[in-house]
């Protein structure tokens, strides 16, 4: 009896240490994915943040560019229309402003035309990287919750499994060392007490 007796006390010492090792398995698993995901955050950030800053600061730029151009455009007009009024004096010189006035406007809308593709392109890249960083948090919640998943089965189910062992294998032996105590009983009041225990089991 003493022997069965130390061989119990072995067993649950072992799965005592075998539940405190899985548990501290469990713990640098969860660890180790909450620095990863971290990790994956921090990096997210750093790549996203400038992106949109400098996507920001290039339209704060062009802006003015734009509205200086157009203060160009009306305040150039009264002078276009002072040299049209002077030109119907100078007939023969007319055609030379004339073409100057249609190279300054081309030249004033292709600047307004690479103005408006820069803004586009602009608008288009941030767009691009808002795009790339829903992906990659998609992906990053995707990782976590698999791992999570993952360790539910390999870690927690055992963990379940291993300690229904140890409850049934303590059982069964509180079990057999009560009938040995039922079967060393002298007088029949002990005898009948545990008659009565037997039936409720």
């Amino acid at each position: 009896m003493e022997n069965l007796l130390a061989v119990f006390v072995a067993v649950t010492a072992a799965a005592v240490v075998l539940q405190a090792g899985i548990l501290v398995a469990l713990y640098v698993a969860m660890r180790k994915t909450t620095a990863q995901l971290e990790g994956e955050v921090q990096e997210l950030k750093a790549k996203t943040l400038p992106v949109l800053d400098n996507a920001s600061l290039m339209l704060t730029e062009l802006r003015p560019k734009a509205e200086q151009i157009a203060e160009n455009l009306i305040k150039l007009h009264p002078q276009i229309l002072a040299i049209v009024d002077n030109l119907v004096e100078l007939k023969p010189k007319m055609q030379t402003v004339l073409d100057n006035l249609a190279d300054t406007t081309t030249t004033v809308r292709s600047e307004v035309h690479r103005v408006d593709a820069a803004v586009s392109d602009a608008v288009d890249r941030a767009r691009l990287q808002v795009i790339r960083a829903d992906e990659m948090l998609s992906r990053t919640f995707d990782r976590v919750a698999h791992t999570s998943e993952l360790v539910t089965k390999t870690v927690v189910s055992p963990v379940r499994q291993v300690s229904g062992i140890v409850r049934g294998v303590t059982v069964g032996v509180e079990y057999l060392l009560g009938n040995r105590a039922r079967k060393n009983g002298d007088s029949r009041g002990n005898r009948r007490p545990v008659q009565q225990d037997e039936m409720f089991i």
